[in-house]
């Protein structure tokens, strides 16, 4: 398996200093968060995207995916969403990034059956765009569907190749499901997964990966023995937990618990 890490734990940090991170500290790739806020986000440039490309390529650092946040299942009209998410298929076109992450984001004046309706009848009208494109909409198991079940409801309807789920392991967690039913349900759609530790179901406040609650060891376990070569994506949340310890010091205590798991489960 291939390790990443999210800009989402570098809120800010430019392009040249994501790069030389993830390169100094033995990770593949990045996945990059792009709200307006960040370096990387819709708005930039055909000649900017271009030299987002050119750096990481340079680095032999991979964008492994973008991390959006259209929300699919969300009430109102389809248009707005669906401009969101062509707007970041385009932008994971042109700095070569191959998947693009969308949040379910249903709301509570809908209900379930509404809300996976909504998500399914965009989801497979942005999945043409997509598969012009060569990248793949991942459906995050996350807010209203924070399972794999859940986001199966969704997926199960859109029923296209370019549209799959990227598994958060803390939203499977905290939705009560274990990794072996998270990883047998998503499976066959699974694009890659989202890993990181927090202090327990109450404070998810982000800790150094190997300090907290989550079942981490299965997670590997799981994917290990069913052959699974994708990516982990180690989401530190520090953009939301000021108080958190930064990531920079984190990243090689981080890459090689990992890559203790890995070996450990092979």
């Amino acid at each position: 398996m291939k390790l990443a890490f999210s800009t989402l734990g570098v809120p800010g940090l430019a392009v040249s200093e994501v790069v030389g991170l993830a390169a100094a500290h033995g990770y593949h790739g990045v996945e990059l968060r792009t709200h307006p806020e960040e370096p990387v986000h819709p708005g930039l440039t055909p000649e900017q995207r271009a030299d987002v490309a050119a750096e990481f390529k340079a680095a032999g650092v991979e964008i492994l995916g973008l991390a959006g946040y259209a929300r699919v299942a969300a009430p109102g009209a389809d248009e707005p969403v669906l401009a969101e998410v062509r707007a970041l298929l385009d932008l994971a076109h042109d700095v070569g990034a191959p998947f693009v992450r969308v949040f379910p984001g249903g709301g509570t004046e809908q209900t379930p059956e509404e809300a996976d309706a909504t998500a399914a009848r965009r989801l497979g009208t942005a999945a043409q765009h997509a598969n012009d494109l060569g990248v793949r909409i991942l459906l995050e198991t996350h807010d209203s569907h924070p399972t794999g079940a859940d986001a199966m409801r969704i997926l199960g309807l859109v029923g296209h190749r370019r549209v799959g789920a990227l598994w958060d392991v803390m939203h499977t967690w905290l939705g009560g499901e274990q990794p072996v039913e998270s990883f047998a349900t998503l499976s066959p759609h699974l694009g890659y997964v989202q890993v990181k530790d927090i202090a327990s179901a109450e404070d998810t406040t982000p800790l150094p990966l190997g300090a907290g609650v989550l079942p981490l060891t299965d997670v590997v376990e799981v994917l290990s023995r069913h052959g699974w070569e994708g990516w982990l994506c180690w989401e530190y949340e520090k953009r939301w937990y000021e108080a958190a310890a930064p990531l920079p010091g984190l990243l090689s205590p981080g890459r090689e618990h990992l890559t203790r798991l890995l070996t450990e489960s092979a």
